[in-house]
């Protein structure tokens, strides 16, 4: 193992021995020393990867040196080093999750990020001899992206270094008045610490309650961001000092509890609490799953002092699992990400267990690609030159006809992979086609050759309507709605759209409609006749008598026999108790009762006359219910779907179906949402209808 460090460290020095820092004086190899003492002393790693700092430094420009004597978990070291060596950020602000996202997905082997932040705070360390801009540079890079993964990752000491260099040079000032006052105070915080500790000790022993104990004094840059904060001076931040209890006992959650709150009795026995800042996560845990109790106490000299108690499951959890501290700090984070993070956390607490193909690898899900600016993408895996394409824009999307990736042209349905530069090529004479459907991953560009093909479609359609609409007015012949939907059915389209589209496709023959119009009119005169000569001397309906008094031609219907043989609701218009409606006589089931404005009324009265019956309800509703369909329409806001729902369920109406689309009108994203519900009467649906109509993100409501 000697040897391997021994010749990596040769052959870094042999590539650089003509290369300098950017003071111009210092050897570079001085850097790859410096990181290599970090990686070997302060983090505790092993020689392998005090080898990979020397090969990454070598081979970082030098990329013909062969460094295949050295093992495999060695190069993959180097390799993904090298990687993240040529990330160059256009703008860190904007798209620090996606590098920090970047840097883990080159980072195969576990340590290679951990080694990273070493070369990081070695570069910090030496940030004065870099030039302003450069310097600016790696102080918002450090910011953004390698402050939070060291946090991440429980380097916490690297961390706070990286933190306050970063502040030390971010404001000079300030930080020099913080870290002034942390000295001036530094005795006074040993004084109290251990006035603090000692006859806590003994009550916790006394007790028998085993613990372990945390203390720590806040960083220069985590105390300047709470004054800011909580816009306060220095003295006004209570935390600057805190000890942590870590209770060791069983995992059980009631036996955790009592000894949590035992704790705290003596605690705030022997200390003035601040019940105002007293923050009870055991009780109501956060959101995150993160349990611990906080108190700010004051001792006899006034002074405050923070205090947190917790056992050891909630301290491993909190550190390790998915209420990490970090997590609830703010930084954004993945499920995904963040087990990987805690098993790199755990490699490098346990750095002798396991090799390094037994190391959890980083998630796959995404890849980061880049344009030919230096932009970085993130797709997901699988994702084509196509989604690329669309990812930057819709429009270059529509026009794509190919590209080139790392300068070599390729189709639009050529796979990326992370670390590819790729240029888009257009033609303003192209358009999406349905096979392109199968060229993408990503929602976005599927939607977006969905909408085109869906113009297209809609174009088409129209020149069909147009088409049938002529020929038909030239034959002095009617398409009425239950004749197109039995015609569409019998040719297997579920929608007009398509049906019409067709037409103009010549894909149907408008003759071929012509004659099924004709064959159902002669059809339907033949009934006619017959029903006429069946029917005559007889009177057209009987179901009971049950006719309205003096007006023995109006049948009179309540709710309880909705669902009987003798008449039912039709589904056209789904009448409501209350409601104007009329009765139809079917040919074979009975009654039927439509709404007075269903779309068929007309045509049934045109058509069939003597088959229509004046209905009307009985005085007062009975216990029936009706079902009726709504379509609202609403703002895209997961609110209006609860603020609807939660109307509904004020009223006497139960929900049946409840289905949810997304489209666009007026260039608006809206919610459609089509209900079925059941009512008692029109009375109770006007009043549901009123509610929903007065929500602020509802846009139109209305029964179909």
């Amino acid at each position: 193992m000697e040897n391997l460090l021994k010749s990596a460290r040769a052959i870094a020095a042999e590539a650089l021995r003509d290369e300098f820092r950017h003071d111009g004086t210092t050897p570079f190899i001085s850097h790859a020393d410096n990181v290599a003492l970090i990686v070997q002393d302060e983090i505790g790693l092993p020689e392998e990867c005090v080898a990979a700092v020397f090969l990454h430094e070598a081979t970082r420009v030098h990329r013909d040196i062969d460094i295949s004597q050295f093992p495999a978990d060695v190069r993959q070291m180097v390799d993904g080093l090298n990687k993240i060596s040529t990330i160059k950020p256009k703008d860190t602000k904007l798209e620090a999750e996606n590098y920090k996202k970047l840097i883990v997905q080159y980072s195969s082997d576990p340590r290679v990020v951990v080694l990273k932040i070493a070369d990081r705070l070695e570069v910090m360390r030496s940030l004065n001899m870099f030039p302003k801009a450069s310097r600016d540079q790696k102080l918002l890079e450090t910011l953004m992206l390698y402050m939070p993964l060291a946090h991440q990752l429980g380097l916490y000491n690297i961390n706070k270094e990286l933190a306050d260099i970063y502040f030390r040079y971010d404001s000079p000032e300030q930080f020099r008045l913080i870290t002034n006052k942390l000295k001036a105070g530094e005795k006074e915080r040993e004084r109290l610490m251990l006035e603090f500790i000692e006859p806590l000790k003994k009550k916790l022993s006394d007790a028998g309650i085993v613990y372990k104990l945390k203390v720590r004094t806040k960083s220069a840059y985590s105390i300047q961001r709470k004054m800011q904060a909580q816009n306060v001076p220095f003295e006004g931040v209570f935390d600057v000092f805190a000890i942590r209890f870590i209770i060791d006992c069983e995992p059980d959650s009631k036996l955790e509890k009592d000894l949590c709150w035992k704790v705290y009795s003596y605690v705030t026995e022997e200390y003035e609490p601040d019940t105002s800042r007293l923050r009870d996560w055991l009780t109501t845990p956060r959101p995150n799953g993160y349990e611990s109790l906080h108190i700010t106490v004051k001792n006899r000299q006034g002074a405050y002092l923070e205090v947190q108690i917790r056992t050891k499951r909630m301290d491993y959890e909190a550190e390790n699992g998915a209420a990490a501290h970090w997590a609830y700090k703010g930084i954004q984070h993945e499920q995904t990400l963040d087990r990987w993070l805690s098993s790199v956390r755990y490699a490098l607490e346990h750095p002798l267990e396991g090799k390094a193909e037994d190391m959890p690898q980083a998630p796959d899900k995404d890849i980061f690609v880049f344009t030919p600016t230096g932009e970085l993408k993130i797709l997901p895996v699988g994702a084509t030159l196509l989604d690329f394409a669309f990812s930057i824009h819709s429009n270059l999307g529509c026009k794509c006809i190919g590209g080139r990736v790392n300068g070599k042209a390729v189709q639009i349905k050529e796979k990326l992979k992370t670390g590819d530069s790729v240029e888009i090529l257009t033609s303003k004479n192209q358009r999406p086609s349905r096979d392109w459907l199968a060229y993408v991953v990503t929602s976005k560009a599927r939607n977006k050759i969905k909408q085109e093909l869906d113009v297209e479609e809609r174009k088409a359609a129209a020149e069909g309507r147009e088409i049938l609409e002529r020929r038909l007015k030239n034959w002095k012949l009617e398409l009425p709605d239950d004749l197109l939907v039995e015609y569409m059915k019998a040719h297997k389209y579920s929608s007009v759209l398509p049906f019409m589209a067709a037409i103009a496709r010549e894909e149907i023959d408008v003759n071929d409609v012509k004659s099924f119009i004709v064959g159902r009119d002669a059809e339907n005169a033949a009934h006619l006749e017959e029903l006429r000569k069946a029917d005559a001397g007889k009177p057209l309906v009987d179901i009971g008598k049950n006719y309205s008094a003096g007006t023995d031609d109006i049948l009179v219907i309540n709710a309880k026999g909705v669902k009987g043989l003798e008449y039912k609701m039709a589904r056209c218009c789904s009448p409501v108790f209350g409601d104007d409606v009329f009765g139809f006589v079917t040919r074979s089931q009975g009654i039927t009762i439509h709404r007075t404005n269903c779309p068929n009324a007309a045509r049934l009265h045109e058509r069939y006359p003597y088959r229509c019956q004046n209905v009307i309800w009985q005085d007062t509703p009975t216990t029936g219910s009706f079902q009726v369909a709504l379509r609202i329409e609403a703002a895209c806001d997961h609110t209006a779907i609860a603020g609807i729902m939660d109307v509904i369920g004020q009223f006497k109406a139960s929900i049946r179906a409840f289905n949810v689309a997304e489209r666009e009108k007026n260039h608006e994203k809206l919610y459609e949402v089509n209900a079925k519900i059941l009512v008692p009467s029109n009375l109770e649906l006007d009043k549901i209808m009123s509610q929903l109509s007065m929500l602020k993100l509802v846009r139109n409501v209305r029964r179909v």
